[in-house]
């Protein structure tokens, strides 16, 4: 207990679900909280929830994709509770749809409350943590930032966050701020839509994922599991770790450090050129391919 004491964080996203969660079990930890969400109700009832339990929190409902209220919701923190040491970029919302039928409007509200809304919010906060010498971003990536059919706008925004996770470590480490980013599978309203049921089936069927991996899918942990990695990796305990991405599966977690290099090919001399890569490629290369040859 009290691991988080007089450190402030704000949690985006933090109505229900993972923020909740995190934004509960950081209270618990002694962290004075700015709950972050849209619905103002659902935002009230998280921080009433932590002041009842005798925590400390506040609400700030607004949309961190306007640059503007992102900053006036860091100004919260520091008006509140005199500062802000933790950020926690945990806001998404999921786009569905083949590349074909991907409309304009949900590709952009995705990429913007899920990509641009953590970079807002990091704008605002890293400079008055830079100016105390100590802080912690953490940003919320996906299993679908390895790439997830019927999801290219989400694949992508949370493949843009690692590596916004990455540079901001390799920026801002040196100033006692560390940024990671953590990546779970928990049973959310996201989830387990009947729209993301239906996902998660017909990838099942059409081959992209194990049978394993579906039955996981469909029996995930609750969000509170969540939760403890978060909280420790905003202590003093975890200062040494930064640019790191976590997978949460509950009873299992994994460390990505980025993508190995997998297979290379080296003519002897001079360069390739078209008609040799032809055959090169899939004699030597196509055992690595991740999507693998029709």
């Amino acid at each position: 207990m009290n691991r988080l004491k007089n450190r402030v964080a704000i949690i985006t996203g933090a109505g229900r679900g993972i923020g909740k969660a995190i934004a509960r079990a950081m209270a618990d930890e002694g962290a004075a909280i700015v709950i972050n969400d849209v619905v103002v109700d659902t935002a009230s009832a998280v921080a009433e929830e932590i002041v009842k339990s005798g925590g400390s929190a506040t609400t700030f409902a607004g949309d961190i994709t306007d640059f503007d209220v992102a900053g006036k919701l860091v100004q919260t923190a520091v008006a509140r509770f005199g500062g802000v040491d933790i950020l926690v970029n945990n806001a998404g919302v999921f786009a569905s749809g083949k590349a074909w039928e991907m409309s304009k409007p949900d590709w952009d509200r995705c990429i913007a409350v899920s990509l641009t809304g953590a970079f807002n919010c990091t704008r605002h906060a890293c400079g008055i943590m830079k100016e105390k010498g100590w802080g912690r971003i953490i940003n919320a990536t996906s299993p679908a930032r390895m790439g997830q059919p019927e999801a290219s706008a989400y694949a992508a925004a949370k493949a843009g966050l690692v590596g916004y996770t990455i540079s901001l470590a390799m920026e801002l480490g040196k100033y006692g701020i560390t940024s990671n980013a953590y990546s779970p599978m928990a049973r959310t309203v996201m989830a387990f839509s009947p729209q993301a049921l239906e996902r998660h089936k017909r990838r099942f069927e059409e081959g992209w994922v194990t049978r394993e991996t579906y039955e996981k899918m469909l029996n995930p942990p609750p969000p509170e599991a969540m939760a403890p990695l978060i909280v420790y990796l905003c202590t003093d305990e975890a200062s040494g770790i930064n640019g790191q991405v976590f997978d949460i599966r509950g009873d299992t977690i994994t460390i990505h450090d980025g993508t190995p290099q997998k297979k290379s090919i080296h003519k002897a001399s001079g360069f390739w050129t078209t008609a040799e890569l032809a055959q090169a490629i899939p004699r030597e290369m196509k055992d690595a391919f991740r999507i693998a040859i029709p």
